[in-house]
């Protein structure tokens, strides 16, 4: 019995023929220095999150102690919308001017304008102007954000690392709702300020953690900076192979050649890489669609509950 398989003409593989034949592929592991990278420069867009959250109750407390009407309000509120739109097309430009890393800071550094503008307010068109230039920074944090992630994250997990944006927004909004609770106590003419100047914090501390994070190596390429992007992509990638297919893809859109090798070159700058940088630029546009409608059902909610 125990040779009527090879009498029948059938062929047997044991297990070690299997283990010889077959290579078994391992998911990778997480790539912590990337993961961290993600993680700092996607909490500036939790203070999207968290304006949206702390407007929601702060609006019902700005009417009250500027005596404005329900128009005023809307427009406070509505207008966030539109700076935020206009921040990110300026971003874009931004970002291949100075990198993505210096523009994720120059958005906090707005943000945190911005944020002690509101706090100080004491007029209606002060609290607009301070409106305005938080703004723009969260469009900057918006772009920066995104735009950084996909460029550093390995292909493994590029997915689950551009989805931190997102959950940092949820999460400011989070905190903003706890920000209205904590300051509700206190007299209408601080609380509100104290909301929105809370905003501020966080800005700081960020500034210094994204200085900390190494730049994009699709921006460092560009630069002609190969030596730099090559470490870069070797620290945030799975795999010493996958930086360099990366390190290869990214010089052939900004028109190097492969067999420069030095760490220093010089890039000539072509339409084709400036039409596909535009194309990686309005991608944040998709995720704006979803801030709007975030934006919209959140932003009334506590006036809705009380009403």
């Amino acid at each position: 019995m125990a040779g009527s398989g090879h009498e029948n003409g059938a062929i047997s593989i044991r297990p070690a023929d299997n283990l010889a034949v077959f290579e078994v592929s391992k998911k990778p592991k997480k790539n912590k220095f990337a993961l961290g990278c993600a993680m700092l420069a996607s909490l500036t867009s939790m203070l999207l999150g968290y304006d949206i959250g702390v407007m929601s109750g702060a609006i019902i407390f700005i009417k009250k102690d500027l005596k404005i009407n329900d128009v005023q309000i809307e427009i406070l509120v509505g207008v966030l919308n539109l700076y935020c739109l206009v921040g990110s097309i300026v971003a874009g430009n931004i970002a291949d001017w100075i990198g993505r890393r210096y523009t994720i800071v120059l958005a906090n550094v707005i943000i945190f304008v911005g944020s002690l503008f509101m706090g100080f307010s004491v007029n209606y068109a002060f609290l607009m102007v301070g409106r305005f230039i938080a703004g723009i920074g969260v469009g900057f944090a918006i772009m920066g954000a995104v735009l950084y992630n996909a460029e550093i994250s390995p292909a493994s997990s590029r997915g689950f690392l551009t989805s931190f944006p997102e959950v940092c927004i949820n999460v400011g909004i989070l905190l903003g709702y706890v920000s209205n609770y904590a300051f509700s106590k206190l007299p209408t003419r601080i609380g509100w300020r104290l909301m929105l100047g809370a905003g501020a914090t966080p800005s700081i501390f960020l500034v210094f953690a994204v200085l900390a994070m190494p730049e994009s190596p699709r921006w460092l390429v560009m630069q002609g900076k190969l030596g730099e992007a090559k470490v870069v992509l070797e620290k945030t990638l799975d795999t010493k192979e996958e930086a360099q297919l990366r390190l290869n893809d990214i010089k052939e859109a900004a028109g190097i050649p492969q067999d420069s090798t030095g760490d220093v070159v010089v890039v000539q700058k072509r339409n084709q890489l400036k039409r596909g940088m535009e194309r990686i630029t309005f991608t944040p546009y998709t995720h704006r669609q979803t801030h709007f409608d975030l934006h919209c059902r959140n932003s009334f909610l506590p006036t809705i509950v009380r009403r």
